[in-house]
């Protein structure tokens, strides 16, 4: 993906997220006030056992023993309540996310997906936003109590000797301050790693998609090469973060060590001043001793925090892309419609300065068959992806039926509007679905009758499990012809005003042309149509034929009138049959 962002990334993006969960949030606070306070008084108690110890009473020994049992009872029970609570809001938190990303996804347009990548995307969809729900895990149920430990244990301890404790939190900054310095470097190096994975990712999408392609040129070796290229990349990068974190545990352990000896040394020289008792010393000693593993494990989470904190900027990066084509906020639902369209001015680029439609004109009337010719580039897909709002003109208006399409819901566009394309996409599922693809609901009756319109009933029925048959994915288990007709049962199902066909037939054999072509006779009858075709026998019919040069219409007539006038079409014409 292009443009990516490597600045600063904050977590309160997450907070709406968060915030709906606040009653599993609370479940699991209880649970950590729990635990938390139960910790404490385990320390208590071991400062307690001390007496007892040096009298050899045993049945005091007991009776505390016996406390300290049920106080670790209590905290290991208010333990699984703040994890299972905690957990299930972070999942939530996930979940809606994901679900967020994937829907503002389905509302951007075309030019987007033009440029992104499907790997790419893939990884922001899934690794990412699973990164993100676990750090969001760790933040409820190991990183806020270990923080609440680190803010009880020292009051306490300051309780028993403030002298000592104010020793020690004099240590603890410099901990502090290089725990921050390899955490800001630990989220480069996991932001620079995130992004080779979705460049590989994306190369493993790409070279699976066209692998008919690469075996047919030989190019084996080359994606090979390139895939390890990437792959090398990808090592190097995730390397840098995991020989970061290795030298942060043992330089960040040792400090943890002195400090301890450091904590020794002055208890010690306090009880030799009697500031300190022995009980209150072994107290001190196992509330520094509880205090370890809350530094060790605000450690380890500040440096998933900051790798996670890539994440986060990689999924908000998706969210803040806006789409080119909006919707009005008043817009009105398009009436059932006769099927006049209306081209007025029209102007049109992909790029700034490079103009692909110029001030171009053209009405179709309700029920007219225009077939649109010309070289590639000539701007006949793109003059047809305009009428569905898969772009917008920089100029000008499309109307039907004299409503502005800019003012009218986009479902309600769309739903009056049939494309059969080139290469016809199935998704998985039953066939029955893909023909209904975009229902609410459907009747196999409908379903069936559409699909004889379409000529696939016959074949569809020989299949295993008839209507029911998965397709595999993109439909591969289907001919081409089969998928078209499928495509064109789906258009019927739909019964649209306005009809886009564009290269039907172009990449099918004879007889399953012969099949699809009739089947688009059927469809065609009594709808607005407009017909891209290089192959000038499926445009020959057409009630109007344009020719289109540089984005603008340079011929217009049926196709006697034209090949009579002697001028681009007669020539594209002789150059096909000559």
């Amino acid at each position: 993906m292009k443009n990516r962002s490597y600045s600063r990334s904050y977590y309160w993006q997450l907070i709406p997220y968060i915030r709906p969960q606040w009653q599993n949030l609370a479940k699991g606070g209880v649970g950590i006030l729990g635990f938390v306070i139960a910790t404490l008084a385990l320390i208590h108690l071991a400062g307690r056992l001390t007496t007892p110890f040096g009298q050899g009473n045993v049945v005091a020994i007991a009776q505390l023993s016996s406390l300290c049992a049920a106080v670790f009872l209590i905290r290991g029970i208010a333990q699984a309540i703040q994890d299972i609570y905690m957990a299930k809001a972070a999942l939530k938190v996930a979940f809606h996310l994901r679900k967020q990303v994937y829907s503002h996804l389905q509302k951007l347009n075309l030019s987007y997906f033009e440029t992104a990548k499907a790997g790419d995307l893939s990884y922001r969809l899934t690794e990412d936003i699973d990164r993100i729900g676990e750090i969001v895990n760790k933040i409820f149920h190991d990183f806020i109590p270990c923080l609440l430990q680190l803010v009880v244990i020292p009051i306490y301890m300051l309780y028993l000797n403030w002298q000592l404790t104010i020793a020690i939190i004099l240590v603890v900054p410099l901990i502090g301050i290089l725990i921050t310095w390899f955490g800001e470097r630990v989220r480069k190096f996991s932001l620079k790693s995130q992004n080779r994975i979705s460049d590989l990712s994306a190369i493993l999408t790409e070279v699976f998609s066209g692998i008919r392609i690469i075996q047919a040129f030989a190019a084996e070796d080359r994606e090979i090469a390139r895939f390890s290229h990437e792959a090398e990349r990808t090592l190097q990068a995730k390397y840098s973060t995991e020989r970061l974190k290795a030298i942060q545990i043992p330089v960040v352990g040792f400090l943890q060590a002195l400090s301890f000896l450091f904590v020794l040394l002055f208890a010690a020289w306090q009880i030799s001043q009697n500031n300190l008792t022995v009980a209150g010393f072994f107290s001190y000693l196992a509330a520094a001793v509880s205090i370890i593993d809350p530094i060790s494990h605000t450690t380890n989470n500040y440096n998933e925090f900051k790798q996670a904190e890539a994440s986060v900027d990689r999924v908000f990066e998706l969210l803040s892309i806006q789409p080119t084509v909006e919707e009005k906020t008043n817009a009105i639902a398009l009436p059932l419609v006769s099927g006049k369209v209306e081209y007025r001015q029209i102007g049109f680029a992909y790029k700034l300065g490079q103009p692909v439609l110029e001030n171009l004109n053209l009405i179709a009337h309700p029920g007219e068959r225009i077939a649109l010719v010309g070289a590639s580039g000539a701007g006949k897909t793109t003059l047809v992806n305009l009428l569905p709002r898969f772009y917008d003109p920089q100029s000008g208006e499309i109307l039907i039926d004299g409503i502005d399409i800019r003012d009218v819901q986009l479902k309600s566009l769309r739903r009056q509007i049939g494309i059969v394309p080139q290469e016809t996409v199935l998704f998985s599922g039953a066939i029955a679905e893909n023909i209904a693809f975009g229902q609410a609901s459907y009747n196999l009756v409908d379903v069936e009758s559409a699909a004889k319109i379409a000529n696939a009933h016959q074949f569809i029925m020989q299949l295993p499990d008839g209507y029911y048959t998965q397709v595999g994915e993109r439909g591969v288990n289907l001919s081409g012809g089969q998928r078209q007709r499928i495509a064109i049962a789906r258009a019927v199902l739909l019964d649209p005003r306005i009809l886009i066909l564009d290269e039907a037939t172009s990449a099918l054999d004879s007889e399953s042309e012969a099949l699809v072509q009739e089947a688009l006779e059927r469809l065609m009858q009594n709808r607005t149509v407009f017909i891209i075709a290089h192959r000038l026998t499926t445009v020959r019919r057409s009630d109007r034929i344009l020719v289109m040069e540089k984005g603008q219409i340079v011929e217009s007539g049926t196709h006697e009138e034209l090949l009579a006038l002697e001028g681009r079409y007669a020539r594209f014409y002789a150059q096909q049959f000559s």
